[in-house]
């Protein structure tokens, strides 16, 4: 449903966006992820006939953007970065207007409105200028406004910015409850995002597509993965470190402490499985674990790992430009 093919776009001697190709298929909601200056947003506007690319094409249900914008951007639904409205309408007036545009009329129009506004649950700003509303409010606003029309295809630039907790969980819930039908992009730089709603993930930077997997492919990749923590009632935190550090298939042991609780962080080599084995070896020298959990994976650290080492160079480039 939606094609990307060596996307690049130059503002004079900067490359901010550099061969970006990937695509998104019915059913599929794409974590778009990646450090602030790394080429997400002018991505989603290239994608959205918003920017025209230096290279490259985007290809929506088929149709090229720049060759057939208008068939292209009718299977688009677009929540833009900092998700712009007229302010002085009112959410009505802003949504019927919308809705003119993409062609709906008189009832079929009518409709569509009420029953967006209340899966996004703005009923009740309907009648309030868009001035007036919320960070939270606007950002449902904006997300109204893309859903208006059914697109095929949700580019979302960061749709839960300005949620409250609640608020953020009942937007996961419409995209997970919309996507079985849709090809979704959410550009984010919230990596809970991903783990609650994605079923596949992208980490750009420098402009580049770095990694391109499940969520639990790159949770695998962090040094994390099946690391065993273990939490001690009691004891010499450092002797019992040492000894697992002896065993086979462990790499590392860190000795942590929460709110006075001591543990241990036990990192086994390759990502493989250990917790079976440390269990066992614990109860054969009767340690005092009050606690053991397996680690899964965390995205942070995979993200970090992944794009430290181009965000230096990025930055001086930015500055030089």
């Amino acid at each position: 449903m939606l094609e990307i093919n060596h996307l690049v776009k130059k503002f004079g001697p900067l490359t901010a966006v550099d061969g970006v190709s990937f695509a998104v298929a019915e059913g599929e909601v794409l974590g778009f992820l990646g450090p602030n200056g790394a080429g997400k947003s002018t991505t989603m506007k290239m994608i959205t006939g918003f920017l025209a690319p230096t290279s490259g094409t985007a290809v929506i249900c088929g149709h090229d953007i720049e060759t057939e914008p208008l068939a292209a951007k009718r299977r688009i639904g677009y929540l833009p970065e900092g998700a712009p409205a007229y302010p002085d309408m009112t959410t009505a007036e802003f949504l019927d207007f919308v809705a003119h545009i993409r062609g709906l009329r008189g009832v079929e129009a009518r409709r569509r409105i009420g029953y967006i506004a209340d899966l996004i649950h703005i009923a009740d700003v309907m009648h309030q200028p868009i001035e007036t509303l919320s960070k939270g409010y606007r950002r449902r606003v904006g997300v109204a406004q893309a859903l208006l029309h059914d697109p095929s295809v949700l580019i979302l630039d960061e749709p839960t910015d300005g949620l409250d907790p609640n608020q953020k969980y009942e937007m996961r819930g419409i995209i997970r409850e919309l996507s079985p039908h849709k090809a979704i992009v959410i550009s984010t730089h919230l990596l809970e995002e991903v783990e609650a709603v994605c079923n596949r993930a992208i980490i750009i930077a420098g402009g580049r597509v770095l990694v391109d997997g499940t969520p639990a492919d790159l949770a695998a990749r962090s040094r994390y993965h099946n690391a065993v923590r273990l939490d001690l009632a009691s004891g010499d935190a450092a002797t019992i470190a040492a000894e697992l550090r002896e065993r086979p298939g462990v790499a590392a042991v860190e000795i942590t402490a929460d709110e006075g609780q001591a543990g241990l962080c036990v990192f086994s080599q390759d990502g493989q499985p250990i917790s079976d084995a440390i269990v066992r070896f614990a109860r054969e020298r009767g340690w005092p674990v009050t606690g053991l959990y397996v680690e899964r994976g965390r995205l942070d650290d995979v993200f970090r790992t992944i794009t430290a080492p181009l965000e230096l160079p990025r930055s001086a480039l930015l500055n030089a430009a």
